[in-house]
């Protein structure tokens, strides 16, 4: 549905955007992941028009967003950062605005206030002014005005920045609840936000691409060395355990940790690749006798992969 092609943006001498490329389908709720400064909103306002790329493509649906700017601005909603309402507006006269703007018919405007507020729980504040509102209630008053025109594409720059913990729950809850029926792109640096809203993540840093997938695909990717961990039970002389665990083909190195309880042993298995080894290592343990208390793969969590990937 999205399609981004060697996306470039310069600020001057600044490269804020590398030759960025990536594709999302209809009906994922995306995560654009990165540090503060890492290119984020610049990516955002490219994607919906608001600023043009030096160089690369932009496609919603095979329409270029340059050629046919009008038509994809239709089809995508958008909250900045800032959620774009005049403190001095009821709710209800601001989205009704909002919706003249986007050339909703007038015999549809009042329908598309009541379903949109119904959406993202603003019934009840509809004829206050916005700025007596909580920011948690503007955060939500800017939603309604990004779904006013009920788009199939909901673009989201930090859409939990300065909320207090509820609100930020309400509002992961309510952008998971969105994404059911549309494509949902979010920006933060993050990254609980992105592992409790989003089903895919891009992770950008220093306006380049660094890692995509799932958050279990990019722990599979980015997780560090192929090892285990293996408990046992104690069988007295430990050399014999790491001669054999050794022997094991695919096997680099065997090292023996502190127990974790009396009574067993604890050892790390470091492989030579990437093939997985735990086959190898319970058939291992059953042909000698051991028995076998644990046998997992380690990998880093994704905050260590964030780190990592990010620090450089």
């Amino acid at each position: 549905m999205i399609a981004v092609r060697n996306l470039v943006r310069d600020y001057g001498p600044i490269r804020a955007l590398a030759d960025v490329s990536f594709t999302v389908e209809r009906g994922q709720v995306v995560g654009l992941l990165g540090p503060n400064g890492a290119g984020k909103t610049t990516c955002m306002k490219i994607l919906t028009g608001f600023l043009a790329a030096t160089s690369g493509e932009v496609a919603i649906d095979g329409r270029d967003i340059v050629e046919h700017g009008v038509e994809v601005r239709r089809r995508l909603g958008y909250l900045p950062e800032n959620a774009p309402v005049y403190q001095d507006m009821r709710a209800r006269d601001y989205l009704r605005f909002v919706a003249r703007v986007r050339g909703i018919a007038p015999a549809r405007v009042d329908e598309r206030i009541a379903a949109v507020a119904a959406t993202v729980g603003i019934t009840a504040v509809l004829d206050q002014d916005i700025g007596t509102l909580s920011k948690g209630y503007r955060q939500r008053v800017g939603l309604a005005q990004a779904m006013i025109h009920d788009p199939e594409i909901l673009i989201l720059d930090e859409p939990t920045s300065g909320l207090d913990p509820n609100q930020i729950v309400e509002i992961r809850e309510l952008i998971k609840e969105l994404g059911r029926d549309r494509t949902v792109i979010l920006s933060t640096h993050n990254l609980p936000e992105v592992t409790a809203t989003c089903n895919r993540i891009l992770l950008i840093h220093r306006g380049r691409l660094v890692a995509d997938g799932t958050p279990a695909e990019i722990q599979a990717r980015h997780g560090g060395g192929n090892t285990y961990r293996l408990s046992l039970a104690a069988t007295g002389d430990a050399r014999p355990v790491a001669d054999v665990l050794g022997a094991i083909p695919g096997v680099a190195s065997v090292a023996a940790l502190d127990a974790a309880a009396p009574g067993t042993t604890e050892w790390r298995v470091a492989g030579t690749g990437d093939a997985d080894l735990r086959a190898g290592l319970f058939g291992c343990a059953v042909q000698a006798g051991w028995t076998l208390l644990e046998l997992r793969r380690e990998r880093q969590d994704l905050e260590t992969i964030f780190q990592r990937l990010t620090l450089s």
